[in-house]
């Protein structure tokens, strides 16, 4: 198939590429043009061309019914386009969102684009710098006729099955095979973001539970204990023997373990944890549903709290964040 990608940083170049190998062809947009040249050239030959814009790139997508994705960062910028490419696109032709939009911007979205025919489809996306070769884990959100229609692009940037042991009962009726591929159709449009905020809210809990836990065990030579209960803990050693058979064994664990092994100490981060919105939004919603989250409230707090003063656990989070998502301190990406 052929498609638009708007956005080629860290993940959007990456899509690009992995879409070029298995076959589609690519017109490729970002705002520094170096960056489309970086772009094509680790592309499969052949399979990309550069646009100058979003008009230019309307007119190279031939196709029948035109397809652009988004990459840009949620808020203002993806709402420019939007409004931009709703002008442009026609009735049949779909846009998709594949960054970290509000869910309710998506509802909206979705609605004004309908009254001229256009589909947009919400993809929460989630893979960071990793999903060139492992795949992107994908949530989206919009009509079956956009989404049954967008499927091969989706089914050549998910994950697949790969080595990931199948859970037992999936072949009941009602389960979606695509969900064990590492894609899902949630529902109609903003769907899919809700899942992937929710997603990414579950995620600030779980990475504050892994910095809490090793600061504890790195203190436990305090001058503050009895001498007899102090304990000179190995962090990297410990990351790496849960790795193996733990019931905590992760992906954020196997990131901790990688940063620990390299600097014990975390001396090469400052600990000041970003948050990106998308904790913040699933509070609001747990707030408007009245469902209790403190363990999501709590992680979040505490990244606001890192940005006035930092310890161990704030610095293992920063290494986790730029593990997964390539994530530099004192940005909000």
């Amino acid at each position: 198939m052929q498609i638009g990608i708007v956005g080629l940083g860290k993940m959007g170049g990456n899509i690009s590429v992995r879409l070029t190998r298995h076959g589609h062809d690519v017109v490729l947009y970002d705002r520094d043009p170096a960056v489309i040249s970086k772009v094509s050239e680790r592309a499969e030959a052949g399979k990309t061309k550069p646009a100058t814009g979003l008009k230019d790139m309307a007119s190279k997508l031939t196709a029948d019914r035109k397809i652009i994705w988004l990459m840009l960062p949620a808020g203002a910028v993806t709402e420019a386009a939007v409004e931009e490419l709703g002008g442009i696109l026609g009735k049949g032709d779909i846009l998709i969102d594949g960054g970290n939009s509000f869910y309710k911007d998506d509802i909206r979205r979705a609605g004004v684009l309908a009254e001229k025919g256009i589909h947009y489809v919400d993809v929460g996306t989630s893979g960071g710098v990793w999903g060139l070769e492992r795949g992107y884990c994908m949530m989206y959100g919009g009509t079956k006729d956009a989404t049954d229609h967008i499927d091969p692009i989706l089914r050549a940037l998910a994950p697949g099955l790969g080595d990931v042991p199948r859970t037992p009962g999936r072949d009941k009726p009602g389960l979606d095979p695509r969900a064990e591929l590492g894609y899902l159709h949630c529902g109609p449009a903003g769907s899919g973001h809700f899942v992937k905020m929710v997603h990414n809210g579950i995620e600030y809990g779980i990475m504050q539970a892994f910095a809490e836990g090793f600061d504890v065990m790195k203190s436990k030579n305090s001058t503050e204990l009895p001498p007899e209960q102090r304990f000179e803990l190995n962090m990297p050693d410990i990351a790496e023997v849960w790795r193996r058979g733990s019931v905590v064994s992760s992906w954020l664990l196997d990131l901790s373990a990688q940063a620990l092994a390299a600097n014990p100490d975390l001396s090469n981060y400052k600990g000041d944890v970003a948050d990106s919105g998308e904790g913040r939004w699933t509070i609001d919603a747990a707030i408007e549903e009245a469902v209790p989250v403190p363990v999501i409230t709590a992680a979040l707090f505490t990244r606001f709290r890192s940005r006035t003063g930092n310890n161990y656990a704030e610095k293992l989070l920063s290494a986790m964040r730029f593990g997964f998502g390539g994530h530099i301190e004192g940005t909000n990406n």
